[in-house]
């Protein structure tokens, strides 16, 4: 904290018993540490009595950051005077650059300070400030116009000290009025200081809202509006360059150069055809990639620089044919996916021995087991990837789990590129000191798994996500434009749905909706591109078309918000274009349920055997169709099954096929594969019992978890024997289908394990009384990680196997008792 901000909040030091509160941030997260007396845990009035006391300190310093911006306002008064007279000091344009939004961003939180004050004045359990502090949020905009300009601020500021001596003495001296309560009447500060007081002013009011947070019980009415003001100041926060901020990331090399850290950030290397896990620093004219060092106990860490390039060297191009490019080695897909089941089986077993009398010595052992996981997860999943290249050197690679992850370090590196810049080489001496900067300078502390995590920060949400991709405004000229979304898990972000691309327009209408499932997630990403039909700029990494980014922009996924039954309009604004969106969250344990149909006339959530018995058939007509269709022109799709389509054209298909419109064939031609194949997956999660029954849910557990393979045979086998006919014959027919699929794995990407983890839960998932007899869960997540993993196991076992024929096993049925 600044130092007169120390003076004033002095007293909070006696009640926490700490000398001062640690901040940090980096990579566009918010972590505050603060030392909570263990006296306030748990305890709702300690607990208002600890919110009142951050407050108070709030205030307190509130008040020198209204002196600190009154100071800026006072000498702006008389150089605009002078301005009109015939001795000016600055010309009036020159004023209205240096202190561009000052008064407006003086005049918002002096309004503020006289709200709060009395609020806290009259303190009591009652008393309400979230609405105070969600009107300040909504005015971010001023600060964004601020910072906007802040750079340009400085640097006319600047040339003025320079050409005019009069300024000169202004801007280097200006004084600061103290607190009430202080002994010294004002301090002394510089304009130059004074303007970087609002930048660093919204971080720290961003950091206070989660104090706030932690000490108000859920059910005050201050809860939601403080959240509400959280996320407004977050996404916020995630939109400013993180360049604005030079003093906190300024390293001087012993040439006196200033060089400073603009981007830090943990990214797999592919080095000697196999994955390494850097720290990697992007300076003002250079990239260091450093690992970290092993050290001895109680002694700091430390950095090893593994290489560096100049930024005057560095260059993006693709490696020609002749180079070498090293092999990527990328792990099967159902490995990824088990490791996934494995570290959610953990994070229960962890809360479970939290709760429990003596558990906390083996949930510690338990920890550190699942942080081995993660982090074999994150070195991993990554698969996009990003080349470096040194034109008077080597290449280096890169595997990065996200287009958003890549677009960002390309973008910071060419901004950068853009000043003029000169190679530099540096002594063995000067890069031994920048990497020895690197653990005081780095923004991004830990590796991104859940064990570095804090308890008590939220753990992500688990279910689906609707979100519909409206609109874009914003574009220069037309283009063929798409949108794809992100959402992080375990770590890392994946893509999980895309837009169809809208042709030669700078006014995307896309108006499509998707159905994304979230593991544990906190952020969503919206990428908006430039679709490329040239092939001539196949990327030799990927042997993929590379599409230009248009921009990108990401939102936190805020519980309050998107679980209302409401939809929830947003907009994210990237590179001066606009996307608006909606979304809504279905918790994972409300999107489990199946809902028999009130209309039995129609297919969608009707019994399969009315469903065959009406249409005179073995199959289900709507099943047929789609796996015609899908087998005919999406069988090479890449991520046919598990990538979304779009909601509003499944919904199109289910009325189509619920009400048994004629031209349903023309539909299904014309319609985008995802969607059918969704449509699909969407017929057998909601028909009212499980593909494979409720019947024979427990015995199908039980089967898959013998370890003996004969016996397992025989109950496998003799499981499938029990369905009833239409249920077999349906489950048969889609099981070739998905073998045919597995087929393509090479072009379109899905594996039979994929398939049976897109498949397993929708054919086997108990319905909701079937399910409630089980054990009771209380975590979302333990729907996921128990069940699921047996009902992938049951697929992945049939999808396995040789091929099953119905006549075949009907034969064998006179040999084997039917009761299970």
């Amino acid at each position: 904290m600044e130092e007169e901000e120390e003076e004033v909040l002095g007293y909070l030091d006696k009640v926490l018993e700490e000398e001062d509160e640690v901040f940090e941030y980096g990579d566009g997260e918010l972590d505050l540490i603060t030392p909570v007396h263990k006296q306030f845990k748990g305890d709702v009035e300690k607990g208002l009595e600890m919110k009142k006391l951050v407050l108070s300190g709030f205030l307190a310093s509130e008040e020198i950051y209204i002196n600190q911006l009154e100071a800026l306002v006072l000498p702006m008064r008389p150089l605009k005077a002078a301005a009109t007279s015939s001795q000016p000091v600055l010309t009036m344009q020159q004023i209205e650059t240096i202190f561009y939004k000052v008064q407006d961003i003086f005049e918002i939180h002096k309004e503020f300070y006289d709200a709060l004050l009395p609020s806290i004045q009259r303190w009591d359990e009652k008393v309400t400030v979230g609405h105070l502090f969600q009107k300040l949020a909504s005015q971010l905009g001023v600060y964004k116009a601020f910072v906007d300009n802040y750079k340009n601020a400085l640097e006319t500021a600047e040339k003025c000290s320079q050409a005019n001596i009069q300024f000169q003495k202004i801007s280097e001296t200006v004084r600061v009025k103290g607190p009430k309560d202080s002994k010294d009447s004002s301090t002394k500060s510089s304009m130059e200081d004074l303007l970087y007081k609002p930048i660093d002013r919204v971080t720290r009011s961003t950091l206070v809202l989660h104090d706030l947070l932690k000490h108000t019980p859920k059910d005050h009415p201050d809860f939601p509006l403080l959240q509400d003001a959280l996320r407004i100041s977050q996404n916020f926060l995630s939109s400013i360059n993180e360049e604005i901020d030079p003093r906190r990331t300024a390293v001087t090399t012993p040439k006196g150069e200033a060089r400073q850290l603009v981007k830090d950030g943990f990214l797999v290397e592919v080095s000697e055809s196999s994955r390494k896990l850097r720290h990697v620093f992007l300076f003002t004219d250079l990239l260091l990639c450093a690992k970290m060092k092993k050290t001895a106990v109680g002694r700091h860490q430390q950095y090893e620089c593994k290489w560096y390039i100049p930024l005057a060297d560095l260059t993006f191009q693709t490696l020609d044919d002749s180079d070498s490019c090293p092999s990527i080695q990328v792990l099967p897909e159902h490995e990824i996916e088990e490791m996934k089941m494995k570290i959610s089986v953990l994070k229960n077993e962890i809360q479970k021995e939290k709760k429990a009398p003596k558990g906390q010595s083996r949930a510690e052992r338990l920890r550190k087991k699942m942080n081995e996981q993660e982090s074999w997860l994150l070195l991993h999943s990554p698969t996009i990837p990003f080349r470096i290249h040194n034109k008077h050197g080597k290449s280096y690679l890169f595997l990065l789990s996200s287009d958003y992850e890549r677009a960002e370090w390309k973008e910071s590196i060419q901004k950068l590129q853009k000043k003029d810049l000169q190679a530099c080489v540096l002594t063995s001496v000067e890069l031994q000191v920048l990497t020895s900067s690197c653990f005081k300078l780095r923004t991004v502390h830990n590796i991104p798994v859940t064990t570095n995590k804090d308890d008590e920060e939220t753990p992500g949400l688990y279910g689906f996500l609707h979100v519909i991709v409206r609109s874009a405004t914003g574009f220069k000229e037309s283009a063929n434009l798409y949108c794809t979304l992100e959402v992080d898990s375990f770590g890392y972000f994946v893509s999980k749905a895309k837009t169809r691309v809208f042709r030669d327009t700078a006014e995307p209408q896309w108006n499509e909706e998707f159905e994304i499932e979230l593991e544990g997630s906190q952020y969503l990403r919206i990428l908006c591109y430039e679709k490329c039909f040239d092939k001539s700029m196949l990327n030799k990494d990927d042997n993929e078309i590379v599409d230009k980014i248009m921009g990108k922009g990401q939102v936190q996924l805020d519980p309050q918000t998107v679980q209302s039954k409401n939809w929830h309009m947003d907009v994210i604004e990237m590179n001066g274009i606009k996307v608006e969106f909606s979304m809504k969250f279905t918790s994972r344990d409300l999107s489990l349920k199946r809902t028999p149909s009130k209309k039995q006339s129609g297919v969608f959530g009707v019994k399969i055997n009315v469903v065959t018995k009406r249409e005179r058939s073995k199959v289900p007509y709507i099943v047929r169709q789609c796996i015609e269709e899908v087998e005919k022109r999406g069988i090479d799709e890449v991520g046919i099954y598990r990538i979304s389509g779009v909601a509003t054209d499944i919904q199109a298909l289910k009325l189509a096929f619920d009400t048994n419109t004629k031209d349903i064939l023309v539909m299904l031609s014309d319609m985008d594969i995802n969607a059918i194949a969704g449509t699909l997956k969407l017929y057998f999660r909601e028909l009212p019992e499980p593909l494979l029954t409720d019947r024979l849910y427990p015995a199908f557990m039980e089967g898959i978890a013998l370890s003996d393979p004969a016996a397992k045979e025989n109950c496998m086998m003799h499981l499938l024997r029990s369905l009833p006919d239409p249920n077999l014959m349906t489950f048969l027919t889609l099981l070739e289908h998905l073998k045919r699929v597995a087929e393509k794995e090479p072009v379109n990407k899905m594996s039979l394990h994929n398939l049976a983890t897109v498949f397993g839960p929708t054919l086997l998932r108990p319905s909701e009384s079937e399910s409630a007899k089980g054990q009771h869960i209380t975590c979302a997540s333990d729907i996921w990680s128990h069940d699921v993993m047996a009902q992938v196991q049951v697929l992945l076992y049939y999808l396995q196997h040789p091929p099953i024929s119905f006549a075949e096993l009907k034969r064998n049925t006179l040999y084997f008792s039917t009761d299970v």
